[in-house]
């Protein structure tokens, strides 16, 4: 059991569930991320075209589920310009841990606590 981001940092993926802008139906992708100040993110290696930043251009309520729980969260594209020292920052935790953290980050900011699954 988990309480604080930082303590599932060495996970390595997460599941991500946007809300389809077309469809409105939930569509779920496994992904890479890192953690950083009490957020997670996320790299688009496909930048703007990948369906599910777009998804969260079209409504940033994403639910995420790791390490047996789930969490309510809102997502936000950072932007190249006012967002840069932030980016090179989770870039670089990114690179460490992957050894790639090229694309685009989206930041991640759970809503509330996790909610654990029942087996």
């Amino acid at each position: 059991m988990w309480s604080k981001i930082e303590d599932v940092a060495d996970e390595r993926v997460l599941y991500l569930t946007t809300v389809g802008r077309k469809s409105g139906l939930p569509r779920e992708i496994e992904i890479w991320f890192v953690t950083f100040s009490g957020r997670f993110y996320l790299f688009s290696e496909t930048g703007e075209t990948a369906n599910w930043v777009k998804n969260i251009r079209h409504e940033p309520k994403v639910t995420l589920r790791i390490a047996e729980c789930r969490l309510e969260a809102v997502a936000r594209v950072l932007d190249p310009r006012t967002d840069r020292n932030l980016w090179d920052q989770v870039a670089a935790i990114a690179k460490r841990k992957y050894g790639w953290g090229d694309g685009l980050p989206v930041q991640i900011t759970p809503l509330f606590g996790p909610h654990f699954i029942q087996p």
